[in-house]
């Protein structure tokens, strides 16, 4: 197993460059990462991407629009990152796997919905509002993260959304705010509304509507942390019975901040 970490870049249908880097041997497996992640500050991923690499992958880890060394070209839309992704499976070979965490699952089930090749996908705790026993949907989310933005003001964005979307405390958020780490945050607050905009549709506390991932064939591990709350549980579970094959796994121990050494076994048995 080769562990050379090489880095490169694609052009996306768009024309903006997405920055990758892969290491291992054999067969593709693409990592999307989640809401203000990229290579700069995720200290998990690479971890993953190791582990993946060790075990007989080529993983491969890149920088989504608008965050770390890749590009950002403007209007947004969320088929842009679709065609990231393509781009990508493109570089690798044509098709490849796909971990997708969090939001970073939402935008690869969709993307495989509208056509992007995978030979299969792991999505992690996709963070989906699907009924009314959870959170309760946020009124005006995207206006109010455009309207941060639109006004220069990214970290009032990345705020904003650690407090209402993933219930920071404001204590924590004001330490954050002061810590050496809140530069290289503060750098993507405004890809804040992307991913709100690759969730608004899960977002309403409204089921999965009928077909929508028809598109969606590879097989599909759907998997659950389970520390983590009970509507995200039951997102989790839902999400595998709106995929044409998917299915469920919970981890014990194990919350939306999973454990890489925990979490690629699971990924290993369902891949091999």
């Amino acid at each position: 197993m080769s562990t050379d970490l090489t880095i490169a870049t694609v052009s996306s249908a768009d024309g903006t460059r997405i920055s990758y880097d892969a290491v291992g041997d054999g067969p593709p497996l693409v990592l999307v990462a989640g809401a203000t992640q990229y290579r700069a500050v995720d200290e998990t991923t690479p971890k993953l991407q190791a582990l993946l690499a060790e075990e007989g992958f080529t993983a491969i880890n890149y920088d989504r629009r608008g965050r770390g060394e890749s590009g950002d070209t403007l209007p947004y839309a969320p088929e842009r990152e679709f065609e990231d992704l393509q781009a990508l499976v493109d570089a690798a070979g044509g098709a490849a796997t796909v971990f997708g965490m969090s939001s970073g699952a939402v935008l690869a089930v969709e993307a495989a919905a509208h056509g992007v090749p995978m030979s299969g996908l792991v999505m992690y705790e996709p963070p989906c509002l699907l009924d009314r026993d959870g959170p309760a949907p946020i009124d005006g989310y995207l206006d109010t993260v455009d309207g941060f933005v639109a006004s220069g003001k990214p970290g009032d964005a990345l705020a904003y959304f650690l407090a209402v979307a993933a219930g920071m405390p404001p204590q924590a958020i004001e330490q954050f705010r002061a810590s050496p780490a809140w530069p290289a945050f503060e750098a993507v607050g405004h890809t804040i509304g992307y991913d709100g905009r690759i969730m608004d549709p899960f977002s309403r506390g409204e089921p999965i509507s009928p077909g929508r991932w028809a598109g969606a064939i590879q097989p599909t591990l759907v998997v659950a942390g389970g520390d983590s709350p009970a509507w995200m549980q039951r997102a989790a579970a839902k999400v595998a019975e709106a995929l044409p094959s998917g299915r469920l796994t919970t981890i014990p121990g194990q919350t939306h901040q999973f454990d890489p050494a925990v979490l690629a076994p699971v990924l290993l048995e369902f891949l091999a």
